[in-house]
């Protein structure tokens, strides 16, 4: 799916950049593209997106820097220097498990919310205002005579 989906942002890409038609023909296609970008539904999935990485982005620090104060914690404990030192690797170990840990559960939760089908708000279409004009009217084909 993913390669797919690259394949078609490649091609577009190549077509917008490499296109023939010139700067006329990609105002064109940048107009287009921002009509659809400023769309309600596309802007409201860009917020989830957003909100989503805000969220998921604060667990990994947090993993870090709790590790990082064991080993310190652990570095400055009483005892010899090769048993700090021993400690200090260890609580280390420990926080790389706790930092790898963080990122599964965000991978994780960033597949499950690319799995969830997004709850879509249908609005009614943008209707113009009905003209009337009077039918233009034909004229009755003629019957040849044979």
């Amino acid at each position: 799916m993913k390669g797919k989906v690259g394949l078609v942002i490649g091609l577009g890409v190549g077509y917008v950049l490499g296109s023939r038609a010139g700067r006329e023909r990609y105002e064109q296609i940048k107009t287009q593209w921002l009509k659809v970008w400023n769309l309600d539904p596309v802007q409201a999935q860009v917020h989830k997106v957003q909100d989503f990485a805000k969220e998921q982005a604060m667990a990994i620090p947090g993993a870090i820097w709790g590790g990082a104060v064991k080993i310190v914690r652990a570095a400055s404990d009483s005892g010899t220097p090769g048993q700090r030192l021993d400690s200090a690797i260890d609580a280390s170990k420990d926080a790389a498990e706790d930092v790898a840990d963080a990122a599964e559960a965000t991978a994780k939760a960033a597949e499950k919310a690319a799995k969830k089908p997004a709850a879509t708000t249908k609005k009614p279409a943008a209707t113009k205002p009905a003209t009337t004009k009077p039918a233009a009217q034909k004229p009755a084909p003629k019957k040849s005579g044979s």
